[in-house]
């Protein structure tokens, strides 16, 4: 799994729902996944900050923060630090001295300034603006190619089918892995979901296996661009500097990493809960069909309102830090509630309704908000553009397989994406 998304040795809990603890702390499981709003919208009126320990995959108690303004502020404080979630994590399993899994945390996503400000400017330098746009041609390819396998079908799974190879195409593409060896990395990236496809209990966490797998290709490739640079980004990682520095091997394996599994995981769940969204609501798709142009704005309603990610990568409080009323010591995890904080009524006219024109869909905090905003947005933005433009486009008929209201979701709180989502498509 991410390193930012450590488990911890807290007992499990099997009570429903959200129930209040003894000592005050909120127990989430089961029930909560199918509706998180519900308890969101619950702690939100009631103070805005919340222990709560989350049971089933995460298994984490931590300070859950969900108001708008609260979570923007929580997002960008320096307080709450990312690099003391990673040596907690470090020190729990025994890895802080190195080891197989070690080169996997030293992303940016882990770490604080300086060091955060050294990695980012330096990736920056290779992971450009420009070079996402340039990508276009090579995104339509492939959902050109995922929707071709599902011609002449009357129904499909379309996470499976669609939305969940997409990415992986597009990422292992974008690093240049040489096209030979392209299958066997989509058999192991697909490995990051295949529990939930199939039913079973896997909830769309890397496992260790699956992230030593790709992280030992992900070596092997860096090792063979600096001998064999291309026109890619894992090349233009290593001859990235600045000032004389560079980013190191280990360096670029880890952005790799959190390119391929944090960013798959955006867009698979960004493409699913935005079709079920949208064929969950005719009267918005009608209009998005009347009036492409609309598609910029759909998005970013999606993105507001089933956010991909539906808490950010976790925090940990370096001194006692006091969030809308309530003191958190220091040493305390604190987990930013990016679904609430799209719901807020304080910032979104009638928050639970889905809207594809709301003027203000663009104030969503799906991407997160100051250093730590997500680096890949761009690239998830245009994968869903060009996703949803075509499959739109070729089926006409397009619609659920069965109710709304009866998806089911992925049990872990930081994962707002569904298990499946099966649709007709004549």
């Amino acid at each position: 799994m991410p390193a930012d998304h450590p488990r911890t040795d807290l007992p499990r809990t099997d009570l429903r729902g959200a129930e209040r603890g003894a000592a005050g702390t909120e127990f989430a499981d089961g029930r909560f996944y199918a509706d998180p709003h519900s308890a969101y919208r619950r702690w939100r009126t009631e103070g805005g900050v919340r222990k709560v320990r989350f049971g089933g995959a995460a298994g984490l108690e931590g300070w859950v923060v969900t108001g708008h303004a609260e979570c923007r502020a929580a997002l960008a404080d320096p307080r709450l630090s990312k690099k003391a979630v990673t040596e907690a994590f470090a020190r729990h399993v025994g890895n802080s001295e190195g080891g197989p899994g070690r080169d996997l945390m030293t992303h940016m996503l882990n770490s604080d300034p300086p060091e955060h400000s050294r990695l980012r400017k330096l990736v920056r330098q290779a992971y450009t603006g420009r070079r996402v746009a340039a990508l276009r041609p090579m995104v339509e390819r492939h959902v050109g190619a995922l929707l071709d396998q599902l011609d002449g079908l009357e129904s499909a799974e379309l996470i499976a089918e669609f939305a969940l190879p997409l990415p992986l195409a597009v990422v292992f593409e974008l690093f240049g892995a040489p096209q030979a060896e392209r299958e066997n990395l989509q058999v192991r990236g697909n490995a990051v979901e295949a529990g939930p496809q199939d039913g079973g209990g896997a909830d769309g966490e890397v496992s260790v296996e699956t992230a030593e797998g790709m992280a030992h290709y992900l070596r092997a490739l860096v090792d063979h661009k600096r001998t064999h640079p291309g026109d890619d980004l894992i090349s233009d990682l290593l001859a990235a500097q600045a000032e004389g520095d560079r980013l190191t091997g280990a360096e670029i394996t880890s952005m790799a990493f959190l390119l391929a599994i944090a960013g798959h995981q955006t867009t698979v769940n960004l493409i699913a809960n935005g079709v079920h969204a949208l064929l969950g609501h005719p009267e918005q798709l009608a209009a998005l069909r009347a009036d492409p142009r609309l598609l910029p704005g759909a998005i970013e309603e999606v993105l507001r309102y089933e956010s991909p990610f539906g808490i950010a990568s976790l925090r940990r409080t370096t001194e006692p830090v006091t969030i809308a009323g309530t003191t958190i010591p220091a040493g305390e995890f604190v987990q930013i509630a990016l679904l609430a904080a799209n719901r807020d009524p304080a910032v979104f006219a009638d928050p639970d309704r889905f809207d594809i024109t709301r003027p203000d869909a663009t104030r969503h905090l799906a991407f997160g908000h100051g250093i730590h905003h997500c680096l890949g947005a761009q690239l998830g933005r245009l994968q869903a553009e060009v996703a949803f433009s075509e499959l739109l486009r070729r089926f006409p008929a397009l619609r659920l397989a069965e109710p709304a209201a009866a998806a089911r979701w992925q049990e872990n709180p930081r994962h707002r994406g569904l298990l499946s989502l099966r649709v007709l498509l004549r």
